[in-house]
């Protein structure tokens, strides 16, 4: 029988979200009905609601996102309902070219629940299809995925920090471990230090870097940032990052630049900023308007490599048990990067503590998660 629960959407372009009830199918083949207790609010979850990633309102917004699964459909094997989940948004295929070159991580086919959650019965849009952001949709009480979108972890860890690595921790840790193979003796340098670029630094840190640089325009986050494993701070309001970078290496460069802003101005200073043959690594998202132009010749001459990082080219079923052991042992502190924890009803106003840069992580934990069944 299908479901009733709360979740959380945005209705149209810049319209403020609101709580309202949502149909949640039975998990057909190779889906899964997963009890969500706990979801970050991401910046990508303000990027759908205000049209920047498309225009099919409405979205079921959240997907940071851990909690047990209570149902599995035909065919699911690799996990079981009671099963303790990080929702990822990279359900590999098996098939693709990049999985037959044993590139999974760069799965190009990766897979979404088939079956669609629907406005329930007295909304203006009842029986609407929602577009659940990222595939997941995880502000709600119980979501609907592909099995493949559920990650396996340890019950021992703590909902509200695990679920973090369902995307931006992980994207950041990955920037730095996976793309930037940031490794012993190596120097560091972090451009933006938000959730995405304080796990760059958390990532650099672990992996042995020695000197990690961490770049941004406020103070308040560049002391944060020394709490992930910054040995140093620029502030670059008022001082030239690259400038800065090259004087805090001897005068040559980062071995590895991650830009975790994702702007032209940001990059530029990544490029330059870098060692000769150093890595930059881009895992901040820019807008489709956001154009870059370097002299072809700086490209030649100063050899390296210049990279982008997907959701830090990681593989979940390997990265987050991984990251959930090192956790565990008190080695990644992941609960550094919960600021606050809230209720479904406090996703705006979330939203507008993000802009002022007053979190690192606002997450809404979800008592409950009680439904009603027989709606449909």
């Amino acid at each position: 029988m299908s479901q009733i629960v709360k979740g959380v959407i945005a209705r149209s372009k810049g319209a403020d979200v609101e709580v309202v009830d949502i149909v949640v199918p039975d998990p057909g083949p190779g889906e899964a009905v997963v009890r969500v207790e706990a979801c970050g609010v991401c910046h990508t979850d303000l990027h759908y609601r205000e049209g920047g990633i498309n225009d099919e309102f409405p979205f079921l917004l959240g997907h940071e996102a851990a909690g047990t699964v209570e149902a599995v459909g035909e065919g699911v094997t690799d996990v079981a309902p009671g099963d303790f989940v990080i929702l990822n948004w990279r359900a590999v295929c098996g098939h693709c070219r990049a999985c037959a070159k044993g590139e999974p991580w760069y799965c190009f086919n990766t897979h979404n629940a088939t079956q669609k959650m629907t406005l329930a019965e007295g909304d203006p849009m009842a029986g609407t299809e929602l577009s659940p952001a990222l595939g997941i949709g995880a502000f709600i009480e119980k979501t609907l995925v592909h099995a493949g979108q559920c990650t396996k972890v340890d019950r021992e860890a703590s909902a509200v920090a695990a679920g973090l690595l369902g995307c931006g921790v992980m994207a950041g840790f990955g920037a730095a471990v996976n793309t930037g193979n940031v490794t012993r003796g190596d120097s560091v340098a972090v451009i933006g230090c938000g959730g995405v670029g304080d796990a760059a630094i958390a990532g650099a840190a672990i992996a042995g870097a020695t000197k990690i640089i961490a770049v941004d325009i406020d103070d308040r986050k560049l002391e944060r940032a020394r709490d992930f494993g910054a040995t140093h701070t620029v502030n670059s309001s008022g001082t030239d990052p690259v400038q800065a970078i090259q004087e805090l290496t001897g005068g040559v460069g980062a071995d590895v630049v991650i830009d975790a802003v994702g702007r032209p101005e940001t990059y530029k200073q990544a490029f330059y900023a870098r060692d000769l043959a150093g890595t930059v690594v881009l895992v901040g998202v820019p807008t489709p308007d956001m154009e870059i132009t370097l002299p072809l010749l700086d490209v030649f001459g100063r050899g390296g490599a210049l990279k982008s990082s997907w959701y830090g080219d990681c593989l979940p079923s390997r990265d987050f048990p991984m990251l959930i052991d090192l956790y565990r042992q008190g080695r990644f502190d992941l609960d550094g990067f919960v600021t606050e924890t809230i209720g479904l009803g406090d996703v705006e106003a979330a939203f507008d503590k993000m802009h002022a840069g007053e979190v690192l992580r606002s997450v809404v934990v979800i008592d409950g998660a009680g439904s009603e069944e027989g709606a449909a």
